[in-house]
């Protein structure tokens, strides 16, 4: 016997078989364990019947289930229970989906971790939104459990297989996005956080030039509501192009716009 809670009142299920109980942030988490489990799954969701109605959907299949009420306690979750994957609600108390994702993202230890959004909001722009955040799948409510199941699956396969490195190369520059180094002509460059997020954003934009509002919000995060200047790229482009030296070159200004890095010249003259 243990418990589940929402910082309410408890709820006590009887289990058999083996089990063992964590705890994240005082919050209790129930994780069960039986023959033949292999992945572990976290659902975020502040609704006792829909975390009822996955586990039993998911543990029938294998699956280890940890369930966590509120967002707050759900990033904490993600790093210290360390899941296969994650099933995420929208609408919780403290933080809220949207956020959780984001800040899933921004850390290189959970940035790969697959999301699955199960809501009951069922607008294309929250579909959108949250795609576009890092979601790798949108389940709407009411939804069935034997397809959601089957998505789960379907997600976990998809990242069975080891992910190659990522590593974008220009002329003499590369970039490994997944260990954050920047070599320039054989010889590693030391990038600041921001610095390395406005060139991976520069490269991935493949020669489309991007305004300084959207720099600020790409890399910053300043939402159009934050006053802030943008000289703050401005300053920080200075200092990436004398960084890459001979490849600084490559970052144009377009004139009353912002930035484009140039990926077709095959040499650059250094930057001045």
């Amino acid at each position: 016997m243990t418990y589940w809670t929402n910082g309410c009142e408890p709820v006590t299920y009887l289990l058999t078989g083996d089990w063992s109980t964590s705890s994240v942030g005082g919050v209790a988490l129930l994780l069960l364990s039986r023959d033949g489990m292999d992945s572990k799954i976290l659902i975020v969701e502040d609704e006792q019947s829909i975390v009822d109605m996955l586990r039993k959907g998911l543990e029938p299949e294998g699956f280890q289930v940890i369930a966590a009420y509120n967002g707050q306690t759900g990033l904490r979750a993600v790093t210290e229970a360390r899941p296969d994957l994650l099933i995420l609600d929208l609408t919780l108390p403290e933080l809220d989906g949207f956020e959780l994702c984001r800040r899933i993202r921004r850390q290189p230890e959970t940035a790969r971790l697959p999301i699955l959004v199960l809501s009951g909001r069922a607008e294309e722009v929250d579909k959108v939104v949250m795609l576009e955040l890092g979601a790798d799948d949108y389940v709407t409510k009411p939804f069935s459990p034997k397809e959601l199941v089957a998505r789960v699956k379907t997600l976990l396969r998809r990242v069975s297989t080891p992910a190659l490195p990522q590593v974008l190369r220009v002329g003499t520059l590369e970039v490994d996005l997944d260990r954050y180094t920047v070599v320039v002509a054989g010889q590693p460059t030391s990038l600041t956080a921001k610095e390395f997020e406005l060139l991976k954003a520069l490269l991935e934009a493949r020669e489309r030039t991007l305004n300084r509002s959207f720099l600020l919000e790409r890399v910053w995060e300043y939402g159009e509501e934050l006053e802030i200047e943008t000289r703050t790229v401005d300053v920080h482009i200075r200092s990436l192009r004398k960084k890459l030296g001979c490849e600084g070159a490559r970052i144009i200004t377009v004139r009353n716009v912002g930035y484009r890095l140039d990926t077709t010249s095959p040499h650059m003259n250094p930057a001045p």
